[in-house]
C-alpha cells in the first residue's frame, strides 16, 4: 500500500461524539460536491457486490460499469453502528438485498435505494463495541468494469484504550472497631450478582451425555428430525466444545462427520441466551470445507495470511485479492459444485428435513448449484428459505447454513 493510501485510512472509534455545526456543514458540503460531480456523467450501474475475509481485513467488493467515487458515511441506528456507501443516481444490477456478514466486524450487508428513491445505497451493519479503521480503493477490471474496494480491519489501538481499566484507589486504613453491639449486626443484602438468573446455560437434565446426539436434540428441539436422521445414517460427533464461563453462558459447538462422505461435514453452533426475554440461537451448516485438494489447502493457508505477510509479496491488498484468492475461488467453486452434485442426496435430504414446509426448496437449490461457474464474479450467496432462515453459499466452499431461533427465555 502506497503512503498516499495509508494516509487515506480513516479511524472510526465506536464511541460516538455528537457532531457540531462544523461537522454538519462539512457533510452538507461533501454531499453537494458529490451530487455536482455525479451530475456531469451518465448514470453508473452497480452490477455486483460481495463480502469476503482477507487476513485481518473484511473486504466489500462492488463491481461498477465505470469509475466513480461513492459517498461513505458512518452513523448509528437503534444502537447498531453502520457504514453507509451511497452511489447517488446509480442504477442497480442484479444485487442481493442482503449478504451475510463475516462474524467479526460486519453483521450483515443490506442494499436499498438511495435517498428519495434514487441511486444505490449499501449499508454495512457492524458489531457494537468493535472499533475499526477502513480504507477504500478503485481498480480497473476487464471489459471496462471497475472494482470499488472498501476494507475494514480492527482498530486495536482504540480497543485497548477503551478497555484499559484504572486500578481502584487503595482502601483507607480502618481503625479496629470495638466489639459490635447487637443492634448494628444487621445483615447486608446479598450482592446483586448472586441473584442473577442463569439464562440458557444450565447443564442438560437427566441422562444426557455431553457431546452426543441426545444433547443436540435437547439443545435444538426444532432440528430433532435432522439430528435423528444424521445419527441413523452413519454420522458421528467427531468434536464438541464448550465455551465461556459456567454460570454465565455455555455456548457449544459440534463437528459431525461421516466416513462415506469424507469431504463433507455438519457444523453446529448453539448460542444460548444470557439475558432475559432473548432467544437461543442455533446454527447448523452442511459444508464442503473438508475438501483436501491442493487448491483447497492453498486457499485455506492464504486466508490465514496477515496483512504484513501480504505486503511482503503484493504491492497492495487488491493485487492479493485478484491474483491469489480470486483464481483459487473459481477453482473451488467448480470442485465443490462437482462434489455437491455427486453427493446430491445428502444435500437434498438436509433440505427436506430443515425445510419440511417448502417442497420447492430442493429444486431451487439444485438449480443454483448446477449453474455454470462464471470466473468474472466472486460467487453468490442466496437466501433459499426464511422460516427457518437458510442460506446457500457459492462464494468459495459450497455450504448450506440454517438458523434456528428458539423461544425467548
Amino acid at each position: 500500500m502506497s503512503p498516499k493510501e495509508v494516509n487515506s485510512i480513516t479511524r472510526m472509534p465506536i464511541l460516538s461524539v455528537k457532531p457540531g455545526r462544523s461537522l454538519v456543514g462539512s457533510l452538507l458540503l461533501l454531499f453537494c460536491l458529490a451530487h455536482y460531480a455525479w451530475g456531469g456523467i451518465t448514470t453508473v450501474e452497480v452490477r455486483r457486490l460481495g463480502l469476503s475475509k482477507v487476513g485481518e481485513n473484511t473486504m466489500l467488493t462492488v463491481v461498477l460499469d465505470r469509475p466513480v467515487s461513492p459517498l461513505v458515511t458512518s452513523r448509528e441506528v437503534g444502537g447498531i453502528p453502520q457504514l453507509v456507501i451511497d452511489f447517488p443516481r446509480a442504477r442497480a444490477g442484479l444485487l442481493p438485498t442482503r449478504l451475510e456478514g463475516d462474524e467479526s466486524l460486519v453483521r450483515q450487508v443490506v442494499t436499498e435505494k438511495g435517498p428519495g428513491g434514487e441511486g444505490v445505497r449499501i449499508i454495512l451493519d457492524l458489531f457494537p463495541r468493535k472499533p475499526y479503521v477502513y480504507w477504500q480503493k478503485s481498480r480497473h477490471g476487464s471489459a471496462g468494469q471497475t472494482f470499488y474496494l472498501l476494507g475494514l480491519k480492527p482498530d486495536l489501538q482504540t480497543h485497548l484504550a477503551q478497555t484499559q481499566v484504572t486500578a481502584p484507589p487503595a482502601p483507607e486504613p480502618v481503625t479496629p472497631a470495638p466489639e459490635p453491639k447487637k443492634e448494628v449486626q444487621e445483615s447486608k443484602p446479598m450482592p446483586e450478582a448472586t441473584e442473577a438468573h442463569d439464562y440458557g446455560s444450565q447443564e442438560p437434565q437427566g441422562n444426557v451425555t455431553p457431546g452426543s446426539f441426545a444433547e443436540l436434540r435437547h439443545l435444538i428441539p426444532q432440528a430433532g428430525n435432522l439430528v435423528q436422521n444424521l445419527e441413523t445414517s452413519g454420522w458421528v460427533v467427531a468434536e464438541s466444545h464448550r465455551y465461556d464461563r459456567p454460570g454465565v453462558r455455555m455456548s457449544r459447538d459440534f463437528i459431525i462427520t461421516n466416513t462415506r462422505y469424507p469431504e463433507l461435514s455438519v457444523k453446529i453452533a448453539y448460542l444460548p441466551a444470557n439475558v432475559p426475554d432473548t432467544p437461543n440461537i442455533s446454527i447448523i451448516m452442511l459444508t464442503t470445507d473438508n475438501l483436501q485438494s491442493e487448491d483447497a489447502t492453498k486457499y485455506q493457508a492464504l486466508r490465514r495470511w496477515t496483512f504484513a505477510q501480504i505486503k511482503k509479496k503484493y504491492e497492495d491488498i487488491g493485487d492479493f485479492f485478484d491474483d491469489a484468492l480470486k483464481p483459487l475461488r473459481v477453482k473451488l467453486r467448480k470442485e465443490t459444485q462437482a462434489l455437491a452434485l455427486r453427493d446430491a442426496p445428502v444435500f437434498q435430504n438436509f433440505l427436506k428435513l430443515t425445510c419440511p414446509n417448502d417442497p420447492q426448496v430442493i429444486a431451487r437449490v439444485m438449480k443454483h448449484i448446477k449453474e455454470k461457474v462464471n470466473p468474472r464474479f466472486e460467487g453468490v450467496q442466496y437466501t433459499v428459505n426464511e422460516k427457518p432462515l437458510v442460506f446457500l453459499n457459492l462464494v468459495d466452499f459450497l455450504y448450506l447454513k440454517v438458523y434456528y431461533i428458539g423461544p425467548p427465555h
